[in-house]
């Protein structure tokens, strides 16, 4: 498998991860050129903000219908760049509209003037709480779901009232850049730098974190996020990072055994275990755990890899992930864990088996680090006391997952992440309404929901003096002077025990 480089200093190919076969070409946006493209944007906020939350949602609606019409366009084209199969392109086509709608639809409520209660003191004022869009968004999008995970932010921010600038990974910038065309086919009549594309490498990503955006929304991995957050730093541009995540699941004795293998088996690995809020580690209780990983390798064991409509997964799409996928099994052979499926020899120079490892030491880096690969850890536990704790021991934290039929809820409130689900995985993701985000070194900040709309917009406060208190302002130097002792007296009444 080879990389994504062009002989060429300015520019760089999109290359399959099934063959090699050529996509696209792009240019490598240098920091003027990203400067510019984010003037453009700035220029083009007046006009889009002016509009109402319920025109935006028309030329959003218009962008969803423009996408789904061309979606068999879509789906071919995530399946050449990003290698999933043709059914899981759909699914990421489906969810990326889906979020949109969510964000058309919410916004004018969102955005709604909220008249709050100016207190006992100031009596004779009205205070309203308005929220505003930020201005210019900067969105750095990820590889392994190159729609739907740029999306989360994008959708809401223009919603919002922002103009956005969106970086796509240099490994799909084929699928970002026909992302963006949609919208500008869908909306000829809006200015083009409402939503802008530039590619590139990470100076490309760097150049737009220093471009005077007025936020940064970034998905990928914890070592990326850190550097996208000390740029940042340099100019105090806030920013939203959804790093990466060991998503943990417990299964209690109680749990319905073949539902939860089932799950597991696709939350690990469906996209070839390429996914943030995946399955990378489970815990169960020690008098169902044969039954569990019995039942969680025969459904491994019917998974079909390849480039075929009959593929469950498709190839790694970038070539290191191998490498960390092998280094990762390699220390957990080394540590004594023993692989039921897969493992080491499951590795090609494209495709990586899936993988189901016991006897696996929490120490180790298969356990530890994130493996972003087709493989999960299973360790039985004596107790869901063990369980929880052995969970939460974790520098990730983003989801998490629970199967019990009488106490999912009660364990699920335990757990330390961002979002967790009960007798299922991953179901979060595909609701609008649902905030999504991490904890800890899986990052901060939400996508989804009304928590994360507000992500794209400011808190602008309204007070208005509607009459005079002759002697009794507050807001004065000419305060009688028998105001304060009055005042002392009535709180008096009011805050004594």
């Amino acid at each position: 498998m080879t990389t994504q480089v062009s002989a060429h200093l300015d520019t760089f190919d999109s290359v399959s991860p099934i063959d090699d076969g050529f996509v696209a070409s792009f240019a490598v946006d240098a920091a003027q050129t990203v400067a510019r493209v984010v003037d453009d944007a700035r220029n083009a906020q007046s006009t889009w903000s002016s509009l109402t939350p319920r025109s935006r949602a028309q030329h959003l609606r218009a962008w969803r219908h423009e996408i789904w019409s061309r979606r068999d366009e879509f789906i071919d084209l995530i399946h050449r760049e990003n290698g999933k199969p043709a059914e899981d392109a759909l699914l990421e086509v489906v969810l990326t509209l889906e979020h949109i709608a969510w964000a058309e639809k919410q916004a004018p409520r969102l955005l709604r003037s909220r008249r709050v209660n100016p207190g006992l003191l100031l009596a004779n004022y009205s205070a309203r709480v308005d929220k505003v869009a930020l201005g210019v968004v900067g969105v750095i999008g990820p590889w392994n779901y190159p729609m739907y995970a740029p999306n989360s932010a994008i959708s809401a921010a223009l919603a919002a009232g922002n103009c956005v600038v969106f970086k796509p990974s240099e490994y799909t910038p084929a699928i970002g850049a026909r992302y963006v065309q949609a919208f500008h086919d869908a909306n000829p009549s809006l200015p083009t730098g409402v939503l802008s594309l530039v590619t590139g490498y990470g100076d490309t990503g760097a150049a737009l974190c220093r471009a005077g955006v007025d936020k940064i929304a970034f998905t990928g991995s914890t070592r990326t996020g850190s550097k996208i957050m000390a740029t940042c730093a340099e100019t105090l541009t806030p920013v939203i990072v959804e790093c990466g995540g060991k998503d943990p699941v417990i299964v209690a004795a109680d749990a319905d055994i073949a539902a939860a293998a089932e799950a597991v088996a696709w939350g690990a690995f469906t996209n070839g275990g390429q996914t943030c809020v995946g399955v990378e580690r489970v815990y169960v209780e020690r008098s169902v755990a044969a039954q569990f990983t019995g039942a969680l390798v025969q459904h491994a064991r019917a998974v079909q890899t390849g480039s075929d409509a009959s593929a469950t997964y498709g190839p790694m799409t970038m070539p290191s992930q191998i490498d960390i996928v092998r280094r990762h099994l390699a220390d957990a052979e080394a540590a004594g864990g023993r692989a039921l499926i897969g493992g080491r020899s499951s590795i090609g120079e494209r495709f990586v088996g899936p993988t189901v490892l016991v006897d696996t030491p929490e120490s180790c880096s298969a356990v530890r680090e994130e493996t972003f690969g087709p493989t999960v850890t299973v360790r039985e536990v004596d107790s869901i006391d063990e369980a929880i704790e052995l969970s939460n021991d974790h520098r990730y934290a983003l989801g998490a997952s629970v199967f019990s039929r009488k106490h999912g809820k009660e364990i699920a409130a335990q757990l330390v992440c961002g979002q967790v689900t009960v007798n299922s995985v991953i179901a979060f993701a595909g609701m609008g309404s649902v905030p999504m985000g991490g904890v800890g070194a899986s990052g901060f900040g939400r996508v989804h929901g009304d928590e994360g709309f507000a992500e794209f917009c400011r808190t602008h406060s309204r007070v208005t003096k509607l009459f005079d208190i002759p002697g009794f302002e507050l807001v004065t130097l000419h305060r009688r002077r028998w105001v304060m002792p009055l005042i002392d007296r009535l709180l008096g009444l009011r805050h004594r025990r």
